[in-house]
């Protein structure tokens, strides 16, 4: 079992930046694809970015790309979001999710953070 633990949400002004971290609680986190996803209220869950194991190859979602990155350091469990240039359709609960190898579906998850971008 992998516990994910996110932290780094809040509330911040349109045009604003935030990083959001996840740390994961297993020592073979270098072996799990990471991502984040997110689920505005009424909306179903969608997904915002993911980064392989090594942490070189990395995609997003067109709504984010080019004002969000993310990031890991498998000396730390730790998986980031660095959030720039937000406006308020980023407003989502922000959920980290782990994929384990040769897996297709995305197993683990953190109980999420809470963004909210004031206009």
């Amino acid at each position: 079992q992998v516990q994910l633990v996110e932290s780094g949400g809040g509330l911040v002004q349109t045009g604003g930046s935030l990083r959001l971290s996840c740390t994961a609680s297993t020592r073979t986190f270098s072996s799990y694809l990471m991502g984040w996803f997110r689920q505005a209220p009424g909306k179903e869950r969608e997904f915002v970015a993911q980064i392989t194991w090594s942490g070189d190859g990395t995609s997003y979602a067109d709504s984010v790309k080019g004002r969000f990155t993310i990031s890991r350091d498998n000396a730390k469990n730790t998986v980031y979001l660095q959030m720039n240039t937000l406006q308020p359709e980023d407003t989502a609960n922000y959920y980290c999710a782990a994929r384990a190898q040769f897996r297709s579906i995305w197993g683990f998850w953190g109980q999420g953070t809470q963004v909210t971008v004031s206009s």
